[in-house]
């Protein structure tokens, strides 16, 4: 687990009070079966494929898939500097993503990105540890880290969770 003890309640408070804020439909199918934001982050570990939709200009949506790295509360993930998904979201920093594990595990999110190579953005003072976080994964010549792929960080507004067995999913 990578969260601080202000990570998972920052994680804690967003995810109760998505819940609240939610249609009292979701929160009768969720309510009884979400985790905790400790339990969620030590179930979303290493490379999380997640469904990401983003917004043409045109205002359609778009979904495609992405390694996600859930760190440190946030999801975090990239895409080649080329893709469709990135002109998108240059132009429209506002994406929605949901990790599914079958009938076992649901988490949906919406937010705003924000860049993280340091040629892209200013705000990205953790981007060294990031980068050498995902150089340990992917391998440090897996790409030209600098040119090739552009990392996002989604900085949720909206995150929820469904586990209908969450001992299934926290057992050791």
């Amino acid at each position: 687990m990578r969260e601080t003890p202000e990570d998972l309640k920052e994680l804690q408070g967003l995810l109760d009070s998505s819940l609240s804020r939610s249609t009292s439909h979701l929160q009768s199918i969720i309510t009884e079966h979400t985790l905790t934001a400790e339990q969620l982050t030590q179930v979303l570990t290493g490379m999380c494929t997640l469904a990401l939709s983003t917004v043409t200009a045109k205002g359609e949506p778009r979904i495609s898939g992405v390694d996600g790295h859930f760190l440190r509360g946030k999801w975090h993930f990239g895409t080649a500097r080329s893709a469709a998904k990135a002109r998108h979201l240059a132009a429209r920093p506002v994406a929605s993503v949901a990790h599914m594990r079958g009938e076992d595990l649901g988490v949906f999110t919406h937010g705003t990105v924000e860049i993280l190579n340091p040629q892209d953005s200013e705000s990205a003072a953790d981007w060294p540890d990031l980068l050498a976080y995902f150089k340990d994964f992917y391998g440090s010549t897996a790409f030209d880290w600098d040119n090739d792929v552009v990392f996002y960080r989604l900085r949720p507004h909206w995150m929820t969770v469904y586990a209908p067995d969450v001992d299934k999913l926290t057992a050791k």
